[in-house]
């Protein structure tokens, strides 16, 4: 399957500062929507603005592009509710054949994402309580159906949770073919309301919390050997183990356990399993640095190798070959990811920046705002360096003036091979000296290095570029916040495009 990727020339646009930008193709404005979307609001677009966005792009693409982006984003990118949003709106517009009912039951991995995608199909159709019944997509019930037969008891109960819809509402609702008698009975329970409370250690703690003590130190000695127990008999995942780090150091676990704790982080196992995109080391780094604990320096060191194994597979570059890593520390990055989420948009791109910085040996890299700045880190303490940049973020000021990294090269007549960009790509000249950066980069492509090539790492996914990207112009856009990121840029110096990995799923 092939799709033109690129228009021969893109039309020209504004950015949302009202700088000069390019359009993207609907498959690459697609793309880099998904792969950055948290679906809440962001420094320059509601969440309803993008999801609407979403719903419109999808009806620009091909069905199976479509779905093919569905299952990257949630096999590949580890993203749960937009690969819901495409399955919906392909179930709108597409019929004739089994494409989203094959998707539906591969996307949906966890129970409350079948009562997720209900409520979502009910509200993207203004539909409510039992209305949803309404002429509920068949190929939509047939894929729910099937994904209500890989689910056992324990996922179930679960993920029998509250919200606009139940597991019991959904289970009426596609009207699921038990595989057996057991399976059976376990649907008579869920409709009952019957189904066994799952032993899971959220309930393990809260069981302790809610428990009659004398003292509060017999309190805090039962959620301490609740910490112990749970660690040392391995049932807690690597997620919650990331995610509790300072409630567990808090909780003043003994030594040995502290060190099983760190051995479990560390493990390169553990960690590929896991899954965990970048910047969630990174949120667990900063909680553990602020502690006063004197099991920080290990924990610290723990992490520092776990996100060193999730780059393992990591292509960098040797000493033939020139990288400038260039981040966008401007007033649009510091913004979170999401409403829950403390990581910024910025430190998501540090993170990737640091992540091939340590993977590269002829690398310069720095900062750009009102100024650009250089500014050198050992190869090697990813977490440490992202904290370094995090630290001396002021000092180039909050605009967008990324042309600025090309300008000193041209300047300088300095060549370089590559030059990486993270960022919203939201860019603009506030210096008043009426540089454009594609005028910049061309120049410097014509007068310096005529081979190098610039990568755009799209953070944001607004749906358009700062310079026109096609292979003619030297200039390629990737999105997102995963490792995965990685993968593109390698298909991209093999001669594939940004939806290369894309294209290869397999339906």
């Amino acid at each position: 399957m092939r799709f033109n990727f690129f228009s021969r020339k893109a039309a020209p646009t504004v950015n949302h500062e009202g700088a000069p930008a390019f359009t993207l193709t609907p498959a690459v404005e697609l793309y880099a929507a998904v792969a950055t979307a948290a679906l809440s609001d962001q420094f320059y677009e509601k969440a309803d603005t993008r999801l609407a966005r979403l719903r419109e792009l999808v009806a620009k693409n091909e069905p199976r592009f479509v779905a093919q982006l569905a299952v990257y984003a949630r096999e590949r990118l580890n993203l749960r509710s937009v690969p819901l949003v495409l399955c919906v709106e392909l179930a709108r517009l597409h019929r004739g054949d089994s494409l989203v009912s094959r998707l539906v039951a591969r996307v949906v991995q966890r129970p409350d994402e079948i009562t997720e995608l209900l409520a979502f199909y009910a509200q993207a159709n203004t539909r409510s309580g039992t209305k949803i019944l309404n002429r509920l997509s068949k190929q939509l019930q047939k894929g729910l159906a099937l994904s209500f037969n890989r689910f056992d008891g324990y996922q179930l109960a679960k993920y029998d949770r509250d919200g606009a819809v139940r597991l019991r509402d959904a289970l009426f609702l596609v009207h699921p073919n038990a595989k057996d008698e057991a399976q059976q009975a376990l649907f008579d329970q869920l409709v009952r309301g019957e189904l066994p409370t799952p032993y899971t250690w959220e309930t393990e703690l809260s069981a302790v919390g809610q428990g009659t003590y004398a003292s509060d130190a017999d309190r805090q000695t039962a959620v301490r050997q609740t910490w112990e127990t749970l660690i040392g008999s391995g049932k807690l995942g690597y997620m919650a183990l990331l995610r509790n780090l300072r409630n567990i150091m808090e909780a003043n676990i003994s030594a040995a356990t502290m060190e099983q704790v760190c051995d479990t982080l560390a493990d390169r196992f553990a960690v590929a399993r896991s899954k965990q995109l970048p910047f969630r080391f990174l949120a667990a780094y900063r909680e553990v640095k602020a502690l006063q604990s004197g099991h920080v320096a290990g924990v610290l060191a723990a992490l520092e190798t776990a996100i060193a194994h999730s780059a393992v597979n990591l292509r960098g570059f040797g000493h033939d070959t020139r990288v400038v890593l260039a981040c966008d520390v401007s007033g649009s990055m510091q913004q979170p990811i999401s409403a829950r989420s403390k990581v910024l948009l910025y430190d998501v791109g540090l993170v990737l920046s640091m992540l091939l910085q340590s993977r590269c040996q002829n690398v310069i890299t720095g900062m750009f705002g009102n100024i650009w700045k250089r500014i050198s880190l050992p190869r090697g303490p990813v977490l440490r360096n992202v904290d370094e940049l995090y630290q001396r973020e002021g000092e180039v000021g909050y605009a967008t003036n990324g042309h600025l990294v090309v300008e000193e090269l041209l300047l300088r007549r300095e060549v370089v091979d590559k030059v990486m960009i993270f960022t919203d790509c939201q860019l603009w000249n506030s210096t008043g000296d009426g540089g454009v950066f594609g005028r910049i980069w061309a120049d410097y492509r014509r007068t310096v290095a005529p081979n190098a090539r610039l990568y755009l790492f799209d953070l944001a996914g607004h749906g358009t570029a700062p310079l026109e990207v096609r292979p003619e112009t030297g200039v390629a856009l990737i999105a997102g916040w995963s490792d995965k990121v990685f993968d593109v840029l390698s298909a991209l110096d093999n001669g594939g495009s940004a939806l290369t990995e894309i294209e290869k799923i397999d339906l």
